[in-house]
């Protein structure tokens, strides 16, 4: 193909943009550089192209993590959601560095709960009392997941770049009832590296919606954290190298991209 002099492209995606001047529009892929990575992984080693991964973080908010959200406020275990921050921080620039997306898929409810059903809202106030999904915390005021608030925000410490995206979901799964999915497609993604909290709820189940759809699955096991009893996380990790994908960790895959 000759070098493109003029007109411009249609579409953000790197490998998926159209091309079109006054007269024409160019339908074909543009010819864009695979970046090839081979990670040491479970159940087997992976070869991928870091043109065609993103990352997707997932609930990494101060609702699960912070002092004083969500999680505190009914004395669950917020610091060992914490766990993947400090992993993160030496991953992500690594990632962004070989252009790879960096998509942090958060909890965030509409103000009016109205696409909530009952059995959701059950999840997080399931006696009928207390704080549930849009109350207010006690120590701040913040209404709990709800989309654009101090307890639905990202924590501070990896507060996301302009250049990142952003999608807000409202079950377990990131994929349901959301542009996920979408997003990733118009980006030419077909290799997903998975982080983020809880391991065995929403990080396990984002995973495999994603294997359903077809995309390949690595969950960066120390990128991911829980306040559940180990056993979840060990079930968890066992069910993904068994029938939804792969598993290592951020060393790993810092490993890769300095090969």
């Amino acid at each position: 193909m000759s070098e493109r002099k003029s007109g411009g492209p249609l579409g953000v995606g790197r490998t998926t943009r159209w091309w079109a001047t006054t007269d024409n529009v160019d339908m074909t892929l543009p010819a864009v550089p695979a970046d090839i990575v081979t990670v040491r992984s479970q159940p087997q080693s992976v070869t991928m192209d870091l043109a065609r991964t993103a990352i997707v973080v997932i609930d990494l908010q101060n609702d699960f993590c912070t002092k004083d959200g969500w999680v505190d406020h009914i004395g669950g275990n917020y610091e060992a959601d914490r766990a993947p921050i400090e992993p993160l921080l030496k991953l992500l620039p690594e990632l962004r560095g070989r252009d790879v997306p960096v998509i942090w898929v958060n909890w965030g409810n509409r103000p009016d709960l109205a696409n909530m059903p009952p059995n959701q809202i059950h999840l997080y106030k399931n006696s009928g009392e207390g704080i549930g999904l849009g109350d207010p915390l006690p120590s701040n005021g913040a209404r709990v997941l709800e989309k654009d608030s101090w307890a639905a925000a990202v924590v501070d410490e990896l507060a996301p770049l302009p250049g990142d995206i952003k999608v807000d979901k409202h079950r377990i799964s990131g994929f349901w009832d959301t542009p996920l999915d979408s997003i990733l497609r118009n980006l030419g993604i077909r290799t997903i590296l998975f982080a983020g909290c809880n391991t065995d709820q929403c990080v396990l189940h984002s995973l495999t919606d994603a294997n359903f759809l077809g995309y390949g699955c690595i969950m960066l096991e120390d990128c991911c954290a829980t306040s559940s009893p180990d056993f979840c996380t060990q079930a968890t990790i066992w069910n993904v190298k068994k029938c939804f994908g792969f598993v290592c960790s951020s060393d790993d895959m810092l490993a890769a991209l300095a090969d």
